[in-house]
């Protein structure tokens, strides 16, 4: 993800964007901004923009109709920001992550920022804002905001946020995954942050899931890199485990995008048990599996130190 840095003179400086905002990011603080206006793109997903703020050296109207005003903005903050809701039309309370992307007026993205919307109940409606911090020299002017991406899974089966220890005390996380040649491996890591030991023997237990939460038929889950590829850890043998309050256990899935015969695989879902009758945690790696239709699991190890 680009990171911007600096200013540049006048309209085009404070048009300029950061690449991740969040909405804990820092407002426009004495800028006088745009008026929000309710967008007109429909809700992807549940997550709708219902209105988009961007500071202007001077009142100039964009091409969505509403104008940006003059104003100072603290250091590092471009003051671009968008106010958005998350509406629950499911049956189960919700955590939803949004991927916002922030355009020019052709489309090109110039940054974008990940939001997470903890346990939103059915029939409910949440609202939040995004915001941007440090603008970069020579990128094009903002001047729209748009939902990229939305994911969705059962609040109860969530990652927990960062520092969050869950009734468990277990915390289950993945990382962003490394990708080379056509092979992609996304780590799994387990944290024990209760207070008792915690028993590990194995591998994690997974399920693999569409976008409707519904199990996906026909891919092979394997113990060990199953020819995937060598020299990745992944056959080493599964050894007993006792994680002591703090400690840390990694495991992972691999498997190559290659598209040959056949229909390709998607799986925007996995749902992921440390072991057999543990809480489940669905997380959200994307695995684009091509046809080869194979998903190599790591048995759980001690972390490299």
């Amino acid at each position: 993800m680009r990171k911007v840095t600096s200013l540049l003179p006048a309209l085009a400086a404070l048009l300029l964007l950061t690449a991740c905002g969040s909405e804990q990011a820092g407002t426009p603080g004495a800028a006088t901004s745009a008026s929000g206006t309710a967008a007109t793109t429909p809700p992807v997903d549940g997550v709708r923009i219902t209105s988009v703020t961007i500071p202007s050296a001077t009142p100039t109207p964009n091409s969505d109709g509403f104008s940006v005003h003059a104003g100072s903005l603290p250091t590092g903050d471009s003051g671009i920001s968008a106010a958005y809701e998350v509406t629950n039309n499911g049956t189960e309370a919700l955590t939803y992550t949004i991927l916002f992307d922030f355009t020019t007026d052709t489309g090109e993205v110039m940054g974008n920022s990940h939001e997470t919307v903890r346990s939103v109940d059915p029939g409910t409606t949440e609202r939040g804002t995004v915001r941007l911090g440090m603008l970069a020299p020579g990128a094009s002017p903002v001047t729209r905001v748009k939902v990229s991406r939305v994911t969705k899974v059962p609040a109860v089966e969530a990652p927990p946020a960062s520092g969050e220890c869950p009734p468990s005390g277990i915390r289950l996380t993945t990382d962003d995954g490394d990708a080379a040649m056509g092979l992609r491996v996304v780590g799994l890591h387990l944290e024990n942050c209760g207070k008792r030991d915690y028993s590990l023997d194995g591998y994690p237990i997974l399920e693999l899931l569409d976008e409707d939460l519904s199990p996906i038929q026909g891919v092979r889950i394997v113990h060990g890199s199953g020819g995937i590829s060598t020299g990745t850890g992944f056959d080493e043998p599964a050894r007993p485990l006792v994680l002591k309050p703090g400690e840390r256990a990694l495991s992972g899935l691999m498997w190559r995008n290659t598209t040959e015969s056949g229909a390709a695989v998607d799986v925007p879902y996995v749902r992921v048990r440390a072991e057999r009758g543990a809480d489940p945690v669905t997380v959200t790696p994307h695995l684009d599996l091509g046809t080869t239709g194979k998903l190599a699991v790591r048995a759980w190890s001690r972390p490299s130190q």
